[in-house]
């Protein structure tokens, strides 16, 4: 009896009590698909390699990857490179945090009154569709060159950009659910507070994740061109005129990085708070 209750645990892969089956976990497959955000880069840098190597552009005007991006490593390794990214960050941080905190409630404010959007809806496209480059000369003029002026621009640009989409999304806001709010006696302070502000939040994101790469392009191009010492528009800008293409390109593919990791968070930002997104 005991041999044959044995000979059966053992045949169906059973361990302690007879008669109970361990499932065995499947084996995971590997995701091919994770690795196609890898594509585009390798693609772009096989192309840039065989540009060099065939000597499509000269190797005076442009390096191999190799070279820019051991430049890259080197310079972010406590170089430089590194104090100069520090100061792009520091100024783009404090442009957009100016223009969030100028942006998001009065895009909320004039997006749950339309009379009043309305009324200066031309002055927030008319700028929006500036290119704040152009308004160089005035900050300039205004502030002087100094960091402030860098940041100031940089921040001009990037309210116009949140305010926009701030109020869009209040007034944009599923009509659906403002009816039933009001069906159900709440009041226009309630509406706002548990309803429109909830409903532009996604839009809001998109605004803010817009805003903060709009204030690190202008960051960038006013230390290219107004008086700085310090930040990476100024390194390349530097760089170029002295053809060191190896720390310009190191600088450009820090900036990109920059760009890219702060657009990343704003998007993991989003998917945490505005969980409900399409719901």
């Amino acid at each position: 009896m005991t041999a044959t209750a044995t000979t059966t645990a053992g045949a169906t892969g059973t361990t302690g009590t007879p008669g109970t089956t361990r499932a065995t976990p499947p084996a995971r497959k590997f995701d091919a698909s994770r690795l196609l955000p890898l594509i585009g880069p390798l693609a772009l840098f096989l192309v840039w390699d065989l540009t060099v190597r065939l000597q499509l552009v000269s190797p005076v005007l442009l390096p191999t990857p190799g070279a820019a991006l051991a430049a890259l490593a080197k310079g972010m390794a406590g170089g430089p490179l590194l104090t100069d990214f520090l100061a792009s960050l520091n100024r783009t941080l404090q442009a957009f945090l100016i223009a969030g905190v100028i942006g998001v409630p009065l895009g909320v404010l004039l997006g749950s009154n339309e009379k009043a959007y309305r009324s200066v809806e031309f002055l927030i496209d008319f700028f929006r569709s500036t290119p704040s480059s152009a308004l160089i000369p005035l900050f300039l003029m205004i502030f002087g060159v100094t960091d402030m002026n860098k940041i100031a621009i940089a921040a001009f640009a990037a309210v116009l950009v949140i305010l926009f989409n701030s109020a869009y999304g209040v007034i944009n806001a599923r009509k659906q659910r403002v009816m039933a709010a009001r069906v159900m006696g709440a009041s226009r302070w309630r509406i706002f507070k548990d309803v429109l502000i909830w409903e532009s939040l996604q839009p809001t994101f998109v605004g803010l994740r817009s805003g903060v790469s709009m204030a690190l392009v202008i960051v960038i191009v006013a230390e290219m061109f107004i008086g700085s010492d310090s930040g990476l528009g100024n390194r390349i800008i530097n760089a170029q005129q002295v053809l060191n293409v190896r720390d310009m390109y190191a600088a450009i593919l820090a900036a990109g990085a920059l760009g890219y990791v702060l657009n990343i968070l704003f998007l993991v930002l989003e998917r945490r708070v505005v969980h409900w997104s399409g719901r």
